[in-house]
């Protein structure tokens, strides 16, 4: 087996054309693969998420005999790299090249000499990576991809609590729901995962990464909701949803302020945006939970979601 670098396929700065540069190499990419194995199509950048401002993509390429048999690619953005993405034909040995890959990877992107963080999310990769990852020191965390059959009958959604506002998206809530988000992440573990939250600043980018680009699919305003006092843009809550496919809705992000949690709201806006789906016809629902996150994920099963695929999230700090 062979490993072929695509390496820094962008030298600038992606931050004003990113969703259609980004996007337009990374589809060739994964393109040239996808016409070797059925279902790569399927399980290709969709479900990646872009990054605002990165600086670079790179990847490898996995050849056996002379055939691509898998690939993977990372994003750079400031002082962290995102694992993007890691496939591999069912038609080879997944385990072997598999590690290989990450191996060439992890090497490459050590080697640069500002990386302090690497974050990975393999969620479509059929193989198993929690031990090439913890052999290469990262920390490790398991995660469910949950989905709520949106064409059966579920019980009614509970009211609001008394005096709080429940509105529809609206562009005035991106720095109100970044405050949101850093506060209701902080000391979560979640916020380990994933270290936009830790700052109202990433929070901000993190909600424009899932608003104004693709990588989390189409952004779905009429399905997503916020919480608030009467008279103040200061939020409570809030539910963020787009669409991943046809008819198939993905949430972004539920978050409910500390001090509010445990009376139901984060239960009523889950069932609010399911309805809202509902009326434009979708016919399911999917989220990603930390199975950590215990009460979330009961939250969820009591809402009628079930889990579909256990996956590793795992985070490298220099």
């Amino acid at each position: 087996m062979t490993i072929g670098i695509v390496a820094h396929l962008f030298g600038c700065s992606l931050s004003h054309h990113l969703s259609l540069c980004l996007l337009f190499y990374l589809l060739c990419f994964l393109y040239l693969l996808s016409i070797l194995y059925d279902g790569l199509a399927q399980q290709g950048p969709r479900h990646s998420p872009l990054i605002l401002d990165a600086h670079a993509l790179a990847g490898c390429v996995a050849f056996e005999n002379g055939v691509a048999a898998g690939y993977s690619f990372y994003v750079l953005e400031d002082q962290k790299g995102l694992i993007g993405g890691l496939y591999v034909s069912a038609k080879f040995a997944q385990d072997s090249i598999g590690r290989r890959l990450l191996e060439e990877m992890l090497y490459s992107m050590r080697a640069i000499p500002h990386l302090a963080r690497i974050e990975a999310q393999l969620m479509p990769f059929s193989g198993p990576v929690d031990k090439p990852l913890l052999d290469q020191g990262f920390h490790l965390y398991t995660r469910q991809f949950m989905l709520l059959d949106l064409q059966k009958v579920h019980e009614a959604k509970s009211g609001a609590s008394a005096g709080l506002r429940l509105n529809r998206w609206n562009d005035r809530y991106f720095e109100p729901c970044a405050k949101l988000i850093y506060l209701a992440y902080a000391n979560h573990v979640d916020g380990e995962i994933n270290d936009q939250y830790r700052s109202r600043s990433g929070a901000l980018k993190f909600l424009k990464n899932i608003i104004l680009l693709p990588g989390c699919g189409q952004f779905v305003p009429t399905a997503s909701f916020v919480l608030h006092e009467p008279g103040s843009d200061e939020l409570i809550a809030a539910v963020l949803t787009s669409e991943v496919s046809p008819g198939v809705g993905h949430t972004t992000q539920i978050c409910v302020l500390p001090g509010y949690q445990g009376h139901g709201l984060g239960r009523m806006l889950m069932q609010t945006s399911a309805e809202a789906l509902r009326s434009m016809k979708f016919r399911e629902l999917t989220l990603t939970v930390t199975s950590d996150n215990y009460t979330a994920v009961q939250l969820y099963e009591r809402l009628g979601f079930s889990t579909i695929k256990c996956f590793t999230a795992g985070v490298w700090p220099r």
